[in-house]
C-alpha cells in the first residue's frame, strides 16, 4: 500500500501517559514542548492518566518523547507512556483539551509539596502582588493530596472551587509563558483563601492575623495554626516555661516534640547536620528529619529529654515562612490533638477539640480534605529511611511485578496503622493514621479507606487483615461482606520488605519488634523467617518468656525485667543484690507478680525482642516505666551510644541452636547481671547488650542460610528504628556475606505492614482462584 504524501513529512502519534502527571504542571510542560518542537495536536488529563495526541516531523516526535522524560516537571513521575500510530489530523496548533473523567482510572494523584523558591522570592518582594500571601503556589510546589475531593486534579474536584479566579489569576491560569498556567490552586491576595484570627471565643476583626499570632507566640503563649493537612500546636522552643506548659495541657508528659526552624543555619546552630540529613531536610517532601542535637543551645531542655536526637523540619507552606522568619530561631510544631488522637483538620473541629489548649488560633478558610501529619525519617547508614509516612509521600504507589489478581484493601495493624489498596500493579499506601485505640482514630481509619476507593476509582474484591483476632482491624474488616484474607503480622513485614525491594522470591527476615500475634496464639516478636507472601518457614525465634500482667508489662518494663530474671535464675533471683533489686523489693506486687509467673496467670509468653529492650532498660535503672511507646529502648540506645567502646569491633557468635528452634536468652541476661554486679559502667553494659544481641541474631541467620541456602536477608520491625542496633547488624550481616534487604520509603515500624498483607492477601487470592 502507498503512503499518502503528506505522511512522508508528517506523522501522528497518540500517547497515553500514567504515574504523577495531574496536578504537577504536566499539560502547561507538554504544551510548551510541543509549541517549541512545532508539533500540532492536543493534550488532555482524565481518570486514565494523560493523553497526547502530537503530530509533526518524525525527527521532532522523537525528540518530543525522549524530553518528554528529560524534562518533565521537578514532581512529575512518568510510569508508564504507551505510543500508538494515528492518521494525521492537520489540526495546525497545539492546545489543552477540557479533562474528561468517563473511563477506568489510571491516575495517581500527587503529593503535598513544599513551597518552591520561585515562590518564596515572590513572597517576600515587595513589589509583587502576592507579597506576604500565606497561600501563594504554582505548577511546581503547594497542596494537592490535601486539598482533593476525587480526580481528574482540577479545581471543580478541589477545595478550591470554592474561590473563583480573579481577572489576573485567571490569565496566569491561561498563559502558558506563566509558571502559574493550569495550577489548580492558583490564588492571590484579591480571589483566595485568607487567614482568620479566633482567641477561642469569636473572631477578631484585624488586617494582619498572623502578626497577632507572632506576637502571641513571643509571649510564650501557645497557638493553634492551621496548616496543610492538619493543625499544629506551636510555642516558642526557646521558652522552656511555654514548652512545659504545652505538655501539661496536652497531658504529653515526656514524648519528644517536633521542631520547625526557618532554614539551614537556624538548624545547624543547634544540630548537627550531615550532608544526607541536609538532604532531606530541603527535599520537597520537607519531612521531620531525627538530627543529633548540640549541646547548650537555645533550645528549651523539655522539648526531648530522652535522647540525643531533634525532630526538626524546614517550613513547608508559605505561612510557616511568614511565621518563622526573622521571628525564632525554633518553633515547636506538635500535631494539633489530644494526645493519641488524630490531628484536627476543620476550624470548628479544632476550636472544639483544642480548646484549653490554645490560647489563639491562626485559621483560614480553604478547606482540608485529607487529614496528612507530618512524615518522619531517619539517616542511617547514609540512606534516608521513613519512619512515618504521611505528608510528601502519600498516595505515592509502591510497583508489583504483575498485576494483582483481584482488588485488595489491607487493614493493617493496630499501632501505627496505615491501610493500603492495590489498583493493578500497584499498591498505594495510605498516609499515617495512628493506634486504632479511639473512636476518632477509627473513624479516619474508615474514611482514608473511603477516599482510596474515590481517587483510585477502585472497589475491593478481597480484604487481607492482621491475624490477631482482638485487633478493631481485624474486626473491621471480618465485619465487611467480602472473602477476607489473614496474614500473620512478620509474615507481613517480611513481605513488605520484598515487595518495597521489587523481589518476588522467598528471602530470610529478621524480623525484631514489639507485638505480634504468632500462629501459636502467642505473643511474636523476635523472629527469623523465610519465606514470601505464598507463605513462610519460622525457622528460629527468641526464647518465649512470661509477659507478667499483659499488657501492663509493655507499659511498665520492670515486669519484663524481673520475667527475665526468673527466667534465668528461677525463684531465686530475689536474693542477688544489685540496684534494680533493691528496688523492686520494696514493691508491693512484686510478690504477686511472681507467683504469676510461676503459676502464668494472666502471662502470655512472648519471644518479643522490643520487650526484651525494655527487660534490660529497667536492669540498668534506665526506665521502669514508660510515657510513650518505645521510651526504654530510645534511652537503652541513647546510653549505649555513649559508651567508651563504640560498635565497631565484629559481633561475639553464639553456638547455633537446631533449626527450627528457640534462641536462649541466659547468656545475655546473665552477661548483663554479671556486669551490674561488678560495677561495670551501665553504658558499657547496653554497648554489649546491643553487640551480643546483633551476634546472636547473627548466628540464627547464618544457620538459616545454610538450612536453606539464601543469602538475601530482609531487616523489618519497630526495634529497627533503633539506629545504633539496626546500622551495627546491617554492617555484621555484610561482613558475613549477607545481601540486607531494607525499607527506604516504607516504614520498618507497623506502618508499613498493610503492604505486605495486601501481597499475602493476592497470593492466596491467585492459589484460591487457580
Amino acid at each position: 500500500m502507498s503512503t499518502p504524501p503528506h505522511t512522508a513529512k508528517r506523522a501522528r502519534r497518540r500517547l497515553h501517559i500514567n504515574g504523577i502527571v495531574q496536578g504537577v504542571g504536566f499539560r502547561p510542560f507538554v504544551y510548551r514542548l510541543a509549541r517549541e518542537l512545532q508539533l500540532s495536536g492536543w493534550v488532555r488529563n482524565g481518570p486514565e492518566g494523560v493523553i497526547v495526541e502530537i503530530e509533526g516531523t518524525p525527527e521532532a516526535l522523537e525528540q518530543f518523547r525522549t524530553r518528554l522524560y528529560a524534562d518533565a516537571p521537578p514532581l512529575a513521575r512518568i510510569r508508564q507512556c504507551e505510543t500508538a500510530v494515528i492518521p494525521c489530523a492537520d489540526d495546525g496548533s497545539f492546545t489543552i483539551q477540557p479533562s474528561r473523567h468517563d473511563r477506568t482510572a489510571a491516575t495517581i494523584i500527587p503529593v503535598d509539596s513544599a513551597v518552591c523558591d520561585d515562590c518564596i522570592r515572590e513572597l517576600f518582594d515587595p513589589d509583587d502582588r502576592r507579597y506576604r500571601y500565606p497561600f501563594i503556589n504554582c505548577t511546581n510546589c503547594g497542596p494537592r493530596f490535601t486539598i482533593v475531593e476525587r480526580i481528574p486534579y482540577d479545581r471543580p474536584f478541589t477545595s478550591m472551587k470554592v474561590f473563583p479566579l480573579c481577572p489576573d489569576c485567571e490569565r496566569e491560569y491561561n498563559d502558558p509563558a506563566s509558571r502559574r498556567f493550569h495550577a489548580q490552586p492558583n490564588a492571590c491576595p484579591v480571589c483566595g483563601p485568607r487567614l482568620i484570627a479566633h482567641d477561642g471565643h469569636q473572631e477578631l476583626t484585624t488586617d494582619d492575623p498572623l502578626a497577632i499570632a507572632v506576637a502571641h507566640l513571643q509571649a510564650g503563649r501557645i497557638v493553634a495554626v492551621r496548616g496543610l493537612g492538619g493543625f499544629h500546636l506551636a510555642v516558642d522552643a526557646t521558652n522552656e516555661q511555654a514548652v512545659q506548659e504545652l505538655r501539661r495541657r496536652k497531658r504529653r508528659w515526656q514524648k519528644p516534640f517536633a521542631l520547625m526552624a526557618p532554614d539551614l543555619s537556624a538548624i545547624e546552630s543547634f544540630c548537627h547536620v550531615t550532608s544526607p540529613e541536609r538532604e532531606a531536610l530541603t527535599r520537597y517532601t520537607r519531612p521531620i528529619v531525627l538530627l543529633r542535637r548540640k549541646k547548650d543551645t537555645t533550645i528549651a531542655p523539655s522539648v526531648s529529654t530522652d535522647n540525643d536526637y531533634l525532630g526538626v523540619m524546614l517550613p513547608y507552606t508559605p505561612l510557616h515562612y511568614l511565621l518563622l522568619r526573622d521571628n525564632f530561631t525554633a518553633l515547636v510544631m506538635t500535631s494539633g490533638n489530644s494526645s493519641d488522637e488524630p490531628i484536627a483538620i476543620g476550624n470548628d473541629e479544632a476550636l472544639t477539640r483544642l480548646a484549653g489548649i490554645a490560647d489563639f488560633f491562626l485559621l483560614h478558610d480553604r478547606d482540608i480534605l485529607q487529614r496528612c501529619d507530618d512524615s518522619i525519617v531517619q539517616v542511617s547508614s547514609g540512606a534516608t529511611r521513613v519512619l512515618r509516612r504521611a505528608r510528601g509521600y502519600v498516595p505515592r504507589s509502591v510497583s508489583l511485578p504483575k498485576a494483582t489478581s483481584a482488588c485488595i484493601l489491607a487493614c493493617g495493624g493496630e499501632l501505627k496503622n496505615t491501610v493500603a489498596l492495590t489498583r493493578n500493579d500497584q499498591i498505594f499506601l495510605s498516609q499515617h493514621i495512628g493506634d486504632l485505640d479511639n473512636p476518632l482514630a477509627l473513624s479516619f481509619f474508615e474514611h482514608a479507606i473511603d477516599h482510596l476507593q474515590q481517587i483510585l476509582e477502585v472497589t475491593p474484591d478481597v480484604i487481607a487483615h492482621d491475624l490477631h483476632p482482638e485487633y478493631l482491624s481485624t474486626k473491621w474488616a471480618l465485619q465487611r461482606d467480602l472473602p477476607c484474607v489473614a496474614a500473620q503480622h512478620h509474615h507481613a513485614h517480611l513481605v513488605s520488605v520484598q515487595v518495597e525491594q521489587g523481589l518476588d522470591h522467598p528471602t530470610l527476615g529478621i524480623i525484631l519488634d514489639g507485638t505480634g500475634y504468632g500462629t501459636d496464639g502467642n505473643i511474636w516478636g523476635g523472629e527469623i523467617l523465610y519465606g514470601d507472601a505464598s507463605g513462610f518457614e519460622r525457622m528460629a525465634w527468641l526464647e518465649p518468656v512470661p509477659m507478667p500482667g499483659g499488657e501492663m508489662a509493655i507499659r511498665q518494663p520492670w515486669r519484663m525485667a524481673v520475667s527475665y530474671l526468673y527466667h534465668c535464675f528461677g525463684k531465686d533471683f530475689i536474693r542477688l543484690e544489685f540496684p534494680f533489686l533493691e528496688r523492686i523489693r520494696q514493691k508491693e506486687n512484686v510478690p504477686t507478680l511472681i507467683t504469676m509467673i510461676d503459676k502464668r496467670l494472666n502471662c502470655p509468653l512472648t519471644t518479643s525482642c522490643g520487650r526484651l529492650f525494655d527487660g534490660i532498660a529497667a536492669l540498668l535503672n534506665v526506665c521502669d516505666e514508660i510515657a510513650y511507646e518505645a521510651q526504654a529502648a530510645i534511652r537503652l540506645e541513647r546510653l549505649a551510644s555513649h559508651a567508651a567502646s563504640v560498635l565497631t569491633e565484629p559481633a561475639a557468635p553464639h553456638l547455633a541452636s537446631s533449626l527450627p528452634g528457640p534462641l536462649p536468652l541466659d547468656s545475655i541476661i546473665r552477661g548483663v547481671v554479671e556486669r551490674i554486679v561488678s560495677a561495670t559502667p551501665a553504658e558499657e553494659i547496653a554497648a554489649w547488650f546491643h553487640r551480643t544481641l546483633a551476634g546472636l541474631v547473627l548466628s540464627a541467620v547464618s544457620a538459616a542460610r545454610d538450612a536453606t541456602g539464601c543469602h538475601e536477608v530482609a531487616l523489618s520491625g519497630g526495634v529497627y528504628q533503633n539506629r545504633l542496633f539496626f546500622e551495627y547488624l546491617k554492617q555484621q550481616l555484610e561482613a558475613n556475606e549477607f545481601r540486607v534487604l531494607c525499607h527506604r520509603e516504607v516504614p520498618c515500624n507497623d506502618g508499613g505492614i498493610a503492604l505486605g498483607q495486601a501481597a499475602i492477601a493476592d497470593a492466596h487470592w491467585r492459589r484460591r482462584k487457580s
